[in-house]
């Protein structure tokens, strides 16, 4: 499916309002609400739309820690990251796992209630040897930006 400027523009709004309604969305990109909701359709059926969530403001929910850590594994066979990604996926605190260029193999992005909780969960990688070789954390102390969107619009021009 090749998108054009009205699906990408679809996409962006979804983006940014997942609980909009089809008749605000047909609004903002210029379309009447029947052809819109049939590309919103194409676009979840094709897989361009993966899923709907809600975000969550966890400080309301008590103290959390962002570590964001890299790894590096001491061997690179197909074998070592099969068996490392098999092992990370399954520690609910990582959020995100990046295979990166440079001087890691890894980045990855973990939340957790406190310091504690993220070394007794490195504590326990370290001990499923797993193949990490050495890693290094740095502690998140604030986030003046955060998106939780991308800029579509000017990512991708049609």
């Amino acid at each position: 499916m090749k998108l054009d400027r009205i699906d990408l523009k679809i996409l962006s709004e979804l983006q940014k309002n997942g609980r909009i309604t089809n008749v605000e969305l047909a609004e903002l990109v210029n379309l009447s609400p029947s052809p819109c909701l049939m590309r919103v359709k194409k676009l979840q059926s094709e897989g361009y739309i993966t899923n709907y969530s809600a975000q969550i403001d966890v400080s309301k929910l008590g103290q959390t820690l962002t570590v964001f850590t890299e790894i590096t594994l001491k061997n690179h066979r197909q074998i070592d990251f099969a068996r490392f990604l098999a092992a990370i996926e399954k520690v609910e605190a990582v959020m995100e796992c990046h295979l990166i260029s440079g001087g890691y193999d890894y980045l990855i992005k973990f939340v957790t209630p406190d310091i504690g909780e993220y070394q007794s969960t490195m504590e326990r990688l370290l001990d499923l040897d797993i193949g990490i070789e050495k890693y290094f954390s740095f502690v998140v102390l604030k986030s003046p930006i955060v998106r939780t969107y991308l800029p579509l619009d000017s990512m991708f021009r049609v």
